[in-house]
């Protein structure tokens, strides 16, 4: 197969990354939004997935018709102090990475692809050492707005490293050549109707005169934002609805917990252990968010122009969701939440945006002025010009 794209054949693409949601769902928006490009062009995508056995990646891959490829790889787990690293799993891991590399390079060279497309993970790793070794155009995408430790690696050895954010630009390694482009969100996520969240999740006790908190710890939850929450619900109830994402572990205690609320504050509540697709309904229902700040997030909420209080994940890989909380807050977009969060701190921060529209309105305004609405269709152009297509 050549490796220059044109319109007697699909174009061809490897995509590598995976482990967690912040690399494989803007890997899987920008397959489907280069299928979107191409098709438009009336020409096609032939796409595979290079990514490790039994995580994440292979079943999203799955899910949604992709080819799915394994190969080995090793995490890298990291300690402040540098002699932490040299622990057994780390040596043990880190020997899979080579095999790994043999692997994708098989792979890379059957497939012969027109461009390679790493979005981050261990996994992206041997991969990306794959289509180097083979000549094969790379192209990484960073979603953080600091460089992750595997695209500080692969950055040297890529065509282009597509950056989320101008501030990222300057952490390259010198002669890395960069675009910057966003972190692809999905394009349903701006068709939200606020009366559809209603009817979909059955709120019909909110207060529509009141404003609309949307709390989310992510799929999964956050135990400590709950906290946070149980102890602040009924101050909060009284000026508020709130849609609260809890994650399953949590459910049963936020549920006991909406049990002690008064009968004029219970209808005001609802908790869910996981929102779906009522999502971009409920983004466009909600007046102000409360959350983690993952890159994923904090691309979302920018995107869509959102005000937030943002708690970072303290224990994020090298503090990324801390660094993502403050360059929003800094920037008006968000406020951040640092350190040791008390009920007090998150009245104190919901509070004064609640009582004033007007500061959630600059701060949206702030959001939308760092968002990337059109980040997958822009990442998508990138891409195809390095295949040559």
């Amino acid at each position: 197969m050549s490796s220059r794209a044109d319109g007697a054949r699909p174009v061809r693409v490897i995509v590598t990354g995976g482990g967690t949601g912040g690399h494989v769902y803007p890997a899987l928006t920008t397959v489907n939004a280069l299928r979107a490009v191409l098709a438009e062009q009336g020409r096609a995508l032939s796409v595979s997935w290079v990514g490790a056995r039994g995580k994440l990646e292979e079943r999203i891959a799955g899910e949604h018709g992709i080819e799915f490829l394994p190969v080995a790889t090793g995490k890298l787990r990291r300690a402040r102090n540098p002699l932490g690293m040299l622990t057994w799993t780390n040596i043990k891991d880190l020997a899979r990475v080579p095999w790994g590399a043999v692997q994708a390079c098989g792979i890379v060279r059957r497939l012969r692809p027109d461009v390679v497309v790493g979005f981050g993970g261990y996994v992206a790793v041997p991969v990306s050492v794959a289509a180097w070794l083979c000549r094969r155009p790379l192209v990484i995408h960073e979603q953080t707005v600091r460089l992750g430790l595997a695209n500080r690696i692969l950055a040297r050895l890529a065509k282009v490293t597509a950056v989320s954010s101008e501030s990222t630009l300057g952490l390259l390694p010198g002669g890395a050549r960069a675009e910057l482009v966003g972190n692809p969100i999905r394009a349903e996520l701006f068709g939200g109707e606020p009366d559809r969240a209603v009817a979909a999740l059955g709120l019909d006790g909110f207060d529509r005169a009141l404003p609309t908190v949307y709390v989310t710890g992510g799929a999964l939850g956050a135990r400590q934002i709950n906290n946070l929450i149980v102890e602040s619900l009924p101050w909060l109830l009284k000026q508020a609805n709130v849609v609260h994402q809890c994650g399953a572990a949590e459910i049963d205690r936020m549920r006991e917990a909406a049990t002690a609320l008064s009968p004029e504050l219970a209808p005001r509540y609802h908790v869910a252990e996981f929102i779906g697709a009522e999502l971009p309904d409920l983004f466009a229902l909600a007046d102000l968010v409360v959350a983690r700040s993952g890159a994923g997030t904090i691309a979302e909420l920018s995107a869509l122009g959102k005000p937030a209080v943002l708690i970072p994940l303290a224990s994020s890989a090298g503090g990324e969701q801390s660094f993502n909380a403050r360059y929003l807050d800094e920037r008006g977009a968000a406020r951040a939440l640092l350190g040791e969060v008390t009920g007090e701190d998150l009245r104190a921060a919901i509070g004064a945006l609640l009582d004033d529209p007007a500061a959630r309105g600059k701060m949206a305004e702030h959001a939308r002025e760092l968002g990337k609405p059109d980040a997958a269709r822009t990442l998508s152009a990138l891409i195809l010009r390095v295949a040559g297509a």
